[in-house]
């Protein structure tokens, strides 16, 4: 990040409410819809930042525009009222996520890296498994099983389920 950009959003900090929603007008062209101190900021400093770096790469917006397709997602509840007219709000839609969009599912084509007791293990994600000194694993947690012997959550084992390693795992790793 440019100098420039980073005391631009800096002189975010000290704005007030007016002062934040005129300079939202400024890089978005549009009146603010809210009057919440801090999500200005953030919209405005992320937007301060996108104008001056670039904003999401073609491949990036691609895939968010493939995951919102595939989502039925309400963004604000509705207004109305339920068919009785008892002045309590209609029934709200509930979808489940599409099994392809699992946040902790690494892309195909990436490589899981992790030291295990002095050895390097490298693991490639293929769009159905992955795959593991020239063997094919339904689940991270069987390439796991192979590494180290012992049941372990896959995801846990390669750092993707962003919890802390626990210290018995640490042991494990320095043994």
């Amino acid at each position: 990040m440019s100098v420039d950009t980073y005391l631009d959003i800096q002189k975010l900090q000290k704005m007030n409410v007016a002062q934040l929603k005129v300079k939202y007008l400024e890089v978005f062209g549009e009146q603010a819809r809210s009057g919440h101190k801090d999500f200005l900021r953030k919209k405005i400093a992320w937007r301060i930042q996108a104008l001056a770096e670039g904003g999401l790469s073609d491949r990036a917006r691609r895939f968010a525009l493939e995951i919102a397709n595939d989502a039925d997602l309400r963004m604000r509840a509705p207004k109305t009222t339920s068919a009785g007219g008892n002045g309590q709000p209609g029934p709200t839609v509930i979808a489940k996520a599409n099994d392809a969009c699992q946040h902790h599912v690494p892309l195909p084509g990436i490589y899981l890296v992790r030291d295990f007791r002095g050895k390097t293990h490298t693991v490639k994600v293929l769009d159905q498994g992955f795959e593991y000194e020239d063997r094919r694993y339904r689940s991270l947690s069987g390439v796991a099983h192979e590494i180290t012997g012992t049941n372990w959550n896959g995801y846990l084992f390669f750092g993707l389920g962003g919890k802390q390693k626990t210290k018995e795992a640490e042991n494990d790793e320095q043994s």
